[in-house]
């Protein structure tokens, strides 16, 4: 148990190389977390929204973009979530099929993968996985609040992608 406590996990180029990079999280975390959700629309127009990282602060709540170049694997990003400061890289940019990162903040290490699926009947399942580390975390921090986080992160993206859909069939059916 109080070695559990107290681990740190691998060092971050270990954890994006070995880890987020190859589609793996740390199964060692204190805290590991997946959740999923079915958004009525095709892959392409979930990857359009989910790797738009510039736009998630107009539908994501309590996000803030503070840096950002290229989505492309091993480039950086800086974000906030709820206020804490993120710095971030990214492992995996797979278009239609998967958004992984690494992240820190305050020293604890986390990888985040988003994996898209589509289904039969053009909608698209996201899951999003997450594995963070770090000495003590679990004295403040849970996987409840966690997959919390997820869940609502999802139900914000399901909502953003359904609703460029629905302006768009309004539109086409405008221009008729």
């Amino acid at each position: 148990m109080a070695s559990k406590l107290f681990y740190s996990g691998p060092t971050l180029t270990v954890l994006h190389d070995e880890y987020a990079r190859r589609g793996r999280l740390d199964p060692n975390a204190q805290l590991v977390s997946s959740s999923s959700v079915v958004v009525d629309a095709p892959v392409e127009r979930v990857w359009e929204v989910m790797a738009d990282l510039a736009t998630w602060p107009l539908w994501a709540s309590n996000l803030e973009i503070v840096e950002l170049s290229d989505v492309r694997p091993g480039a950086p990003f800086r974000w906030k979530l709820n206020g804490v400061a993120l710095r971030s890289r990214f492992a995996v940019v797979a278009p239609e099929r998967e958004l992984t990162w690494t992240g820190v903040f305050f020293g604890y290490k986390a990888v985040d993968r988003h994996v898209l699926e589509p289904l039969d009947d053009g909608r698209t399942r996201v899951t999003v996985e997450e594995s963070l580390a770090g000495p003590l975390l679990s004295l403040f921090y849970s996987e409840r609040k966690l997959q919390a986080n997820h869940e609502r992160w999802l139900a914000e993206l399901k909502a953003a992608v359904e609703e460029t859909v629905a302006a768009d069939a309004r539109d086409a059916a405008m221009s008729r």
